[in-house]
């Protein structure tokens, strides 16, 4: 098993209420939402952001498609291989 790392984030309260939404879920969302950003900058490759969001590489590059960011980067080989793998 991988070794993880425990982090820390302070959120207002006025927040999850704006968001209607709960700690869990929010700290979610916080991670897909980074690791889209990690990625989308270059600082993550699509599997380590995959990682970092806590779902496959394929649910991963289907999340990005939602949120309209390229995964043009990606070679078509690679993703043939992870459709297979799904």
């Amino acid at each position: 098993m991988q070794n993880m790392q425990s982090i820390q984030i302070n959120c207002p309260d006025t927040v999850l209420i704006s968001l209607k939404d709960t700690p869990e879920s929010f700290a979610v969302e916080l991670c897909l939402n980074a690791a889209m950003k990690f990625y989308e900058t270059g600082r993550l490759s699509s599997g380590r952001a995959a990682e970092l969001a806590g779902i496959s590489r394929v649910s991963f590059l289907n999340r990005l498609a939602e949120f309209k960011i390229s995964i043009i980067d990606e070679s078509f080989y690679e993703l043939q291989e992870d459709l297979k793998n799904a």
